[in-house]
């Protein structure tokens, strides 16, 4: 195969867009890929802007997304760059890694097998 080069991004500016890294979509879209095999949820929408990136998750697709997952870069010496935010608009969860931000969705697969 051939060689991947970035394009140069010029220096002292910050990028024109906010996106996913491979590990971090391919965690969102782990757990996204589990959620429906739950029947949880059905469709996704995925919003790269130039202060953010959203992943949001749809119980159905004429609805608002039942959970909204942000990494906001700007905010990753503060409050930390993620956040878990429910349907209503409040943040559930921030924080500056993605695996303890995304543990209140993921505790929601979870199922008493047998006492």
């Amino acid at each position: 195969m051939g060689t991947v080069t970035p394009f140069p991004v010029p220096s002292g500016r910050a990028p024109a867009q906010v996106g996913f890294e491979r590990a971090e979509l391919t965690r969102i879209l782990d757990l996204y890929g589990r959620m429906v095999a739950a029947g949880h949820w059905r469709d996704y929408a995925i919003d790269l802007g130039r202060d953010a990136a959203v992943f949001a998750a749809f119980r159905r697709a004429t609805e608002r997304p039942e959970f909204r997952i942000e990494k906001r870069p700007a905010l990753r010496g503060k409050q930390g760059m993620w956040a878990l935010i429910g349907e209503q608009g409040a943040v559930l969860k921030r924080g500056h890694e993605l695996a303890p931000v995304l543990a209140p969705v993921e505790r929601r697969l979870l199922k008493l097998v047998a006492e």
